[in-house]
């Protein structure tokens, strides 16, 4: 006889990440392939951090340094907070299991947007809670009010996904500020900042500034996407000390590498090569909404490495004419959209590409 299972293990859809280039390579025999489909960054890692891991390479059979200290270090000069206000995880991930684990009973609600990242309504099944999807707003972006009046006594956290991933849409400091004047006192408001660096906006609010002022949130970053450390995993959360003490009652000892920890630190200090992925990306972006615009396609303007267009058309089929063709992009049927897509932004040559057999598509060639 089978052991039981906890129930709610099966309301819960594995992950589906994008299709690695290997897979590709592999399945269909093609050798040039691009990818296009997980935000990572196109430029590579940070010089300085590959040489760091080289350097620290040697080390690998001592166990990491637990609280990660030297990286704490950093990154509190980095975002001018004190090393208490930190934990580090094994990406943004494993630091939302953790808060799930600290938070979640099964009585409790959990508020997010819909489309946004699944992790949230992962989280949630996992411990057995509800998860209360909001539908976005006619511009892709958080329905604030709507999501303001799904609070109940119930719940327990709210998710703001600011960008959001995967529309790229974002919300302005106004629009947070007003929201966290209605969240009530024992709702923890949790500001998913993964694409933070991509932001150019102006009006994009730090998230940063709120744990400063000692309000009722914690923020996640990552050193995935700007940084370009994806394959490391390396993320981050800022908060105050109390939930962040709450924190390293229940991950792991060694939850962070020794090479991902040393990499971030070094990475943290690369600006060139921050400014030359931004750079990279805000003239793809450029290229990008010109050509969906030739092509007909609507698009959501973005404040991120990637753009949420609607191929017009069956998005699964066309993923999968592109992915003939070597070019692998996010279908949109998995966040609800299947004449959608996610398209990262490349380098140029990559973006050209896609735009180039995305064209030929269109006419039937």
């Amino acid at each position: 006889m089978a052991t039981e299972i906890r129930k709610c293990i099966l309301n819960i859809d594995p992950y589906v990440p994008g299709k690695p280039i290997e897979d590709v390579q592999r399945e269909l025999g093609i050798d040039d392939v691009i990818k296009l489909a997980s935000n990572e960054n196109p430029l590579g890692p940070s010089p300085l951090a590959v040489q760091a891991v080289q350097e620290a390479a040697a080390k690998l059979n001592l166990y990491p340094d637990s609280n990660c200290y030297y990286l704490k270090q950093e990154l509190s000069a980095h975002l001018g907070v004190s090393p208490d206000n930190l934990i580090i995880g094994n990406g943004i991930d494993e630091l939302l299991t953790i808060l799930g684990e600290i938070y979640l009973n099964p009585c409790d609600e959990v508020v997010f947007a819909d489309p946004s990242f699944p992790a949230y309504a992962t989280v949630t099944r996992l411990m057995g809670a509800k998860p209360v999807a909001v539908p976005v707003d006619g511009h892709f972006s958080h329905d604030l009010e709507a999501m303001a009046k799904a609070v109940t006594d119930q719940t327990k956290l709210v998710f703001l996904c600011n960008p959001n991933n995967p529309t790229g849409s974002m919300l302005t400091r106004e629009q947070i500020d007003a929201f966290l004047e209605q969240a009530p006192p024992k709702v923890l408001v949790v500001l998913d900042e993964a694409y933070a660096e991509y932001a150019a906006s102006k009006d994009y609010p730090d998230g940063i500034d709120y744990v400063r002022e000692g309000r009722n949130v914690i923020v996640f970053r990552t050193f995935s996407k700007v940084y370009g450390l994806a394959g490391a995993r390396v993320g981050y959360g800022a908060a105050d000390p109390k939930i962040i003490s709450l924190f390293n009652r229940v991950r792991e000892p060694f939850n962070v590498n020794c090479l991902a920890q040393i990499a971030a630190s070094a990475a943290l200090r690369d600006r060139g090569h921050v400014e030359a992925t931004l750079k990279n990306n805000e003239r793809g972006k450029l290229f990008y909404y010109q050509k969906f615009e030739e092509l007909g396609l609507p698009y959501v303007p973005t404040e991120t490495n990637f753009i949420f267009v609607d191929l017009q058309g069956d998005g699964k089929k066309i993923f999968n004419a592109l992915l003939r063709k070597g070019v692998i992009i996010r279908p949109g049927d998995i966040y609800g959209y299947p004449r959608c897509a996610r398209v990262t932004i490349g380098k140029p040559e990559e973006n050209a590409r896609f735009i180039d057999e995305l064209r030929r598509l269109s006419l039937g060639a």
